[in-house]
């Protein structure tokens, strides 16, 4: 008896099929937010993280996939900001003066 495949004979994992970790981005484009052009990036949130969505203001949970965007032009992780999904879609329409807590951080 031979041993089974575990994938379909023809399968290749060539360039354009690269093997991905778990946790890593799905998908990354660029998008016009603000009059800038923002790398966007959707991730699939297997990280152990928590992480505060700018949009709504709330926590993304671990486990939960979002959205990370920054700059075209900006310095690096410094500026990479993790949204809901949602939010990011909705950021156009949202207002920019957001209720925070005294003590809330301003992100």
């Amino acid at each position: 008896m031979s041993p089974r495949r575990n994938r379909p004979r023809g399968a290749d994992n060539g360039p354009d099929q690269p093997n991905a970790p778990a946790g890593s981005s799905l998908l990354q484009r660029t998008e016009v937010y603000r009059g800038e052009d923002w790398v966007v990036r959707t991730v699939a949130g297997t990280a152990g993280r928590h992480y505060r969505c700018p949009g709504c203001d709330q926590e993304i949970p671990p486990g939960v996939g979002h959205v990370v965007a920054w700059p075209m032009d900006g310095a690096g992780v410094e500026d990479r900001r993790h949204w809901h999904r949602a939010c990011w879609n909705a950021r156009e329409r949202r207002t920019s003066n957001l209720l925070r807590g005294r003590g809330a951080p301003r992100y």
